[in-house]
């Protein structure tokens, strides 16, 4: 299979030796999405509903760029900095992913000490193209 880059403007560029997604024969891989604001690239205002709206338009950019999109995901992995954020998270995420049940993705979510640049959440998909 080959593999190719996924880079967009809509999200925020790589800090680091990572693409901000890869597809890989029918498969796209996002790297970990938090809220930075793709112009600016700092974290947006406000509190965990805010920065979980922000990371999912930065993961549908970056699926977008790569012929795929939100209702085309089939695993998703959240990282909450406190799980006593989960209801907030859950109920932003949900008004981007509940909307059918036959496309609902499988979810994983995990508490961490700590994310870059002190984030909130940070999230993961893997899609279909």
């Amino acid at each position: 299979m080959t593999k190719s880059i996924i880079t967009t403007d809509g999200a925020p560029a790589a800090i680091g030796p990572y693409a901000q997604g890869v597809r890989v024969g029918n498969l796209i891989f996002t790297a970990g999405q938090g809220a930075l604001d793709p112009v600016t690239g700092q974290i947006v205002p406000g509190g965990i509903k805010e920065q979980t709206e922000r990371t999912i338009q930065n993961l549908k950019a970056i699926l977008e760029a790569g012929g795929s999109s939100l209702g085309q995901v089939v695993k998703a992995t959240v990282f909450l900095k406190d799980l006593g954020d989960f209801s907030a998270m859950n109920a932003v995420y949900a008004s981007y992913f509940a909307t059918d049940e036959d496309t609902l993705p499988a979810r994983t979510t995990v508490e961490v000490a700590r994310l870059p640049r002190n984030l909130l959440v940070e999230i993961e998909v893997v899609a279909e193209v």
